[in-house]
């Protein structure tokens, strides 16, 4: 089958009000080698040079680039580019999946192969509570015996109509109980939400983070950095797996979702933490260019394929 190409460019910029002496940082701005995407190329600068730098996969197995700036700066700039290859996800047909009970038993039941790490993320997380009031809200949705994806589809459908995509409405600190009662937020409030739901009903969800293309307004020209960071969800499915689910556009990802890994929620996964020491204040500037190149040609794909080997 095809894949689509992509370019993807990320740049960070910090700018400090006062001088910072030495900073520390966690990147995770890689894009995840999955059984639907591949990574071709990477690269990350960081401006002004970083003294250390060490790349290494973190638990969950997403690639991070730890760094070390040890020269004095008011600014710092982080530009990260990469190549990637997608492949269509594979959506089973939502009536012919387990119920969503027999999940739940089993994913409690069997702590062997990936039914043991998909149990993993049916607890609580540092950003997602499990709490009775996100069991109501999904029981609606998950009536007795109903195949797990035709009650998490419903549940998406829901989420969609009940909550607004505001940009204003939150921060990255905003508790998922916070986000219920306004019913606004953003990408990141939609996914811990929806997790929150599932793991409240002992079900596997796990935060998903990377890019979304996405299209200019008709009769637009698509701006430079008009992109930005995408969320979503993944949920476990016995006998299938993984299956991605986003709820901020009520959609099941495929082409257009370009992942750069996954954990329980965004703390697992922020694409830039830091520790430094001065500074006071920082404004924040992000840019993201999510480029579609077309197919993959056939002759790149079959030698990517040979290396990997």
């Amino acid at each position: 089958m095809r894949q689509l190409l992509y370019e993807i460019t990320h740049i960070t910029a910090y700018n400090y009000a006062g001088r910072v002496s030495m900073s520390h940082h966690m990147l995770r701005l890689t894009p995840r080698r999955t059984v639907q995407q591949r990574c071709l190329m990477e690269e990350i600068h960081v401006d002004p040079a970083p003294a250390v730098t060490r790349k290494h996969s973190d638990y969950f197995g997403n690639t991070s680039h730890f760094i070390t700036v040890e020269h004095p700066h008011s600014r710092l700039v982080v530009t990260a580019r990469s190549r990637v290859a997608v492949s269509p996800s594979f959506i089973p047909e939502p009536t012919e999946t387990p119920s969503w009970e027999s999940v739940r038993s089993r994913c409690r039941g069997d702590h062997s192969g990936a039914a043991l790490e998909a149990h993993e993320f049916t607890y609580a997380s540092p950003l997602v509570p499990r709490d009775a009031d996100f069991a109501k809200y999904a029981s609606t949705s998950f009536t007795k015996d109903r195949p797990i994806l035709d009650a998490v589809t419903d549940l998406t459908r829901r989420i969609g109509e009940d909550f607004k995509f505001d940009p204003t409405a939150t921060t990255v600190t905003t508790p998922v109980a916070e986000f219920f009662a306004q019913r606004r937020g953003v990408c990141q409030d939609f996914a811990q939400f929806q997790i929150a739901c599932l793991r409240s009903l002992g079900l596997p969800a796990r935060y998903v983070s990377g890019y979304l293309e996405t299209d200019p307004p008709p009769g637009k020209t698509k701006l430079r950095g008009a992109d930005a960071s995408h969320a979503w969800i993944s949920f476990f499915c016995p006998g299938i797996g993984w299956i991605p689910v986003d709820p901020t556009n009520n959609c099941l990802p495929s082409l257009r979702h370009i992942t750069i890994g996954w954990g329980r929620d965004y703390s697992d996964i922020a694409p830039l933490r830091g520790v430094l020491l001065g500074g006071h204040r920082q404004q924040l500037q992000v840019s993201v260019d999510v480029v579609a190149l077309g197919p993959l040609e056939q002759d790149a794909k079959e030698a990517d394929d040979q290396e990997q080997e």
